[in-house]
């Protein structure tokens, strides 16, 4: 199937403003376009006296008219309009003022030089990640990853789009290598364009790193863009929960940004961790662009038209929910109470396994996110069978990772019960390894 001449003036538009992104399009991405369809057509309507262009039940003028029931549910959102807000279709790039109130709160501390697009709102960063997947990952495209990584980057870049996930070892000698996706990325043909992915603070990893392996980092990324055109996705699902504080705690996205034409980043971040709201399924895309610029403006109409092609358009009542909690005067200092509570976590879950025989598990570092992660070194031992025997022997679940880990989430523990999850993994670990 051949672009559509909608989708090849956004091709051209982003050829002309940013020759690495047209070359980093995939087919899908190529032909992506929003429609002037429905949605298209009902926000050219919006605000005229008569209004017959999108099926949503209102009150004849407009206006939502929710059940009782649902109203009821909503109605800690305040006034009536907000709570219409919350029940009719969201636009499909998100509602206006919530991605302004969002890339306000991203560029806390960034220089007005430093370009960012109004982020787009997506149905939570798996969806986000998908859809940079589908713009810019296609048949055998490279796409470096770290390992151990989130098994869904192979879900969302190789299963669905048939990219060639290349893994590089996030640790060396049980060191963590902030440079490793670059490395990796390295090894292949000059020319070639490639997607290498940035995930501080990490999944599984619970790492991110510190001033010093962030400028390495960028560096050996630079170096690469000199050789290929390069989209550096910066998955940002735990912005923020750092807990060393010779760790920075914004994104490599804001250092990456302008930094070379051939260098790409996109930040995928959202309300999941960062406003504590899973269940809300509000992320975004962010673009190191120019807002108002043709690049901008086509990967909007790019994303839109796989918005539109899938979910319909991002859930109207998370985002505001989203909306007010952002607009609550006490959000900082609530997100900040968070934080130290999952640092009181970290330190429990470090120092009891600070105390572990290496015979059986060794920790691998961490200072940030949700997870840590230990090495089994106990002998003959797989690491999902000491997961299944932790279910069925001692009332216990934690992720098992291909071929020697295992992924705690210190995150969904008591800081008090941490010493005993540790205990009974170790017991766990000693009774397969002496045939108990």
């Amino acid at each position: 199937m051949t672009p559509t001449p909608e989708a090849e003036r956004l091709n051209a538009d982003l050829a002309a403003e940013s020759p690495a992104l047209a070359a980093l399009l995939s087919p899908l991405g190529r032909r992506a376009a929003f429609p002037r369809g429905i949605p298209f057509q009902s926000a050219e309507a919006r605000g005229k006296r008569f209004d017959g262009t999108i099926g949503q039940i209102t009150d004849g003028r407009g206006g939502a008219l929710p059940l009782p029931s649902v109203a009821a549910a909503l109605a800690g959102l305040g006034e009536a309009a907000e709570v219409g807000r919350a029940v009719l279709y969201s636009p499909i790039d998100g509602m206006p003022e919530l991605r302004r109130r969002w890339r306000e709160r991203q560029r806390r501390g960034v220089p007005e030089g430093v370009d960012s697009t109004l982020p787009l709102v997506v149905d939570g960063l798996s969806h986000g990640l998908s859809l940079v997947a589908d713009l810019f990952a296609g048949p055998e495209r490279p796409v470096a990853v770290p390992e151990p990584f989130w098994g869904n980057y192979r879900g969302a870049f190789a299963t669905r789009t048939g990219a060639r996930l290349i893994a590089a070892p996030a640790f060396r000698d049980r060191v963590p290598d902030a440079a490793a996706v670059a490395r990796a990325v390295a090894a292949l043909p000059d020319g070639e364009p490639a997607i290498a992915l940035l995930n501080f603070p990490s999944n599984p990893g619970g790492w991110s790193p510190a001033a010093a392996g962030r400028e390495e980092l960028v560096a050996a990324l630079v170096a690469e863009a000199e050789r290929r055109p390069l989209l550096a996705v910066c998955d940002d699902a735990y912005a923020g929960l750092v807990y060393d504080d010779a760790v920075p705690r914004e994104s490599l996205f804001w250092q990456l940004a302008g930094r070379h034409p051939n260098l790409v980043p996109v930040k995928v971040d959202g309300a999941s961790k960062e406003l504590a709201f899973f269940g809300g399924r509000v992320g975004f895309l962010t673009f190191a662009l120019p807002p108002e610029g043709a690049a901008a403006r086509a990967l909007e109409s790019k994303v839109k038209g796989l918005v539109r092609a899938t979910v319909g358009s991002p859930v109207a009542a998370s985002q505001a929910v989203a909306l007010a909690a952002l607009a609550s005067p006490s959000i900082d200092a609530e997100i900040e109470a968070l934080r130290r509570l999952l640092a009181e976590r970290w330190r429990a879950i470090v120092a009891a396994l600070a105390v572990c025989d290496p015979g059986l598990l060794v920790p691998l570092p961490s200072n940030a996110g949700s997870f840590v992660l230990v090495e089994v070194t106990a002998p003959g031992v797989d690491p999902e069978a000491l997961r299944r025997h932790l279910l069925e022997r001692h009332d216990t679940g934690v992720v098992a990772i291909a071929p020697r880990y295992l992924r705690m989430a210190h995150c969904s523990v008591a800081a008090a019960d941490l010493p005993e999850l540790v205990r009974r993994i170790e017991r766990g670990a000693a009774e397969l390894a002496g045939g108990g």
